[in-house]
């Protein structure tokens, strides 16, 4: 027997043993390997990633504090007493009182409530719109393409802060409801454009694709396409993006509510918090840097989280 059949047969006899080292049997020999998906492949690199971890551990504490406050503080975040005003951290008061002598970080946890709200619905908001904006101007070309793109061209070059100053002056009401989803609206109505470019580059893309042309010339409709074949691959990358535009949104919010022109009080929102801590900042600094850390710590969780996803999911960064 010559060399190469040598080493042929002994490559032959390790590939039929287990793992184990013992022979395996003829499933284990001839089983097709799970093809990889996009998916897949995403989490494998992702699950490595500390970053990941981190700023998900974040998401998910911050998501918790807004639906569930209570885990978090038995302290009434109403129950201000005069007679505490900037007094020391007592009791179940961990930073303190503020200037109106109410608990601060029980007036922070529940202040996530609606700076966590007002991010969420405006990203689902925008994510609909750039969807629908995005995949009509990508799919169909041509003059719904040039429309479409130059509508996005116009929203894109409106300061969304200043746009969002000038449409929240016109609300007059203080109602709680009303100021919310006013907010909501407007970062709404001025943040889908960028989300929007995304899933258009995405449905460019896949329109070329094989699969596309094979259910064309199937009889799918264009409805049929769009939803069946080209929604998938574009859905991922808006993900990507309404996951950073959610911290911005919600550092957005925070900043209206800071300039007195977004959510109002009664309402308990990181915004207003920051705005009355400033305002008594030589007399106690807590107040003021508590809302600020949780606001902070809150969008650099969202933007880490999606920066990762967005590394996880693009092959030339793997």
């Amino acid at each position: 027997m010559s060399d190469f059949e040598t080493v042929a047969a002994s490559e032959n006899q390790a590939a039929r043993r287990g793992p184990s080292g013992e022979p395996g049997t003829p499933s284990q020999v001839g089983q097709p390997r799970k093809p990889r998906s996009l998916a897949g492949d995403a989490w494998r690199d992702l699950r490595r990633k500390p970053i990941f971890w981190i700023s998900l551990t974040l998401v998910l504490l911050v998501t918790a504090m807004a639906a569930v406050p209570g885990l978090f503080t038995s302290n009434n975040p109403t129950d201000c007493v005069l007679s505490r005003q900037h007094a020391a951290p007592s009791g179940g008061a961990l930073f303190g009182y503020d200037f109106q002598g109410c608990d601060t970080y029980a007036r922070a946890v529940y202040g996530a409530r609606a700076s966590l709200l007002v991010g969420a619905l405006s990203a689902l908001f925008t994510g609909a719109i750039a969807l629908v904006v995005g995949m009509l101007a990508g799919y169909f070309s041509g003059w719904v393409d040039a429309v479409l793109s130059r509508v996005i061209d116009v929203v894109l070059g409106i300061p969304l802060l200043l746009a969002a100053i000038v449409l929240l002056k016109r609300v007059s009401t203080d109602s709680a409801t009303v100021r919310i989803g006013a907010v909501i609206f407007v970062l709404a109505v001025l943040g889908w454009t960028t989300a929007a470019r995304v899933v258009r580059s995405s449905v460019i893309t896949a329109r070329e694709q094989d699969y596309v042309a094979a259910a064309r010339m199937l009889g799918a409709g264009n409805g049929r396409i769009m939803w069946r074949h080209i929604l998938p691959n574009a859905l991922a990358p808006a993900i990507v993006v309404l996951t950073i535009a959610l911290g911005s949104f919600i550092a957005a919010e925070a900043t209206l509510s800071f300039l007195g022109i977004g959510l109002k009080e009664p309402t308990i929102s990181w915004g207003i918090e920051i705005n009355n801590g400033r305002v008594h900042m030589r007399e106690s600094a807590t107040p003021l840097v508590v809302p600020s850390t949780f606001l902070a710590l809150t969008v650099l969780a969202f933007i880490m989280l999606g920066d990762a996803i967005r590394d996880a999911f693009d092959p030339k960064l793997r």
